[in-house]
């Protein structure tokens, strides 16, 4: 998943910042076809990859009904371990409802609806990424 250190590595050059590993890499190109997709469906990127002390969001967004939806991103570049949105465990979901309670009070909104989204991303296919939208499922 983006967001994620690398190995403390550096290369001489980068002015101390780290080389994003192909983890990372993978995750950050999910994200950004995930980032595709919603603003196609008239949403409006609020932040991404939000962090405080309890975790991370990658994507928070505002739809076009007005409806704050926190979104997690899930890449995949093959079948090996099932579906991108199989990957969101109890345990994770738990994290990105804390996480999000962090963000409302941070930003405070009086927001209509929240909702919790999860966008799988499958890379496996080079020619073109297939997503999946999974909304209100969290």
């Amino acid at each position: 998943m983006a967001g994620h250190e690398g190995d403390g590595s550096r290369r001489a050059g980068t002015s101390g910042r780290r080389r994003p590993d192909r983890r990372q890499q993978i995750g950050r190109a999910g994200e950004k076809h995930a980032e595709s997709l919603l603003r196609s469906r008239g949403a409006e990127v609020l932040a991404r990859n939000w962090r405080c002390a309890a975790g991370e969001l990658d994507l928070v967004v505002l739809d076009a009904a007005g409806r704050l939806r926190f979104v997690e991103v899930r890449t995949r570049t093959g079948p090996g371990f099932g579906t991108p949105a199989e990957s969101v465990t109890p345990a994770k979901q738990h994290q990105v409802r804390m996480v999000a309670k962090y963000w409302l009070a941070a930003n405070p909104g009086g927001w209509r609806q929240v909702c919790f989204d999860v966008v799988g991303v499958d890379l496996s296919e080079s020619d073109r990424p297939r997503l999946e939208l999974l909304e209100d499922v969290m």
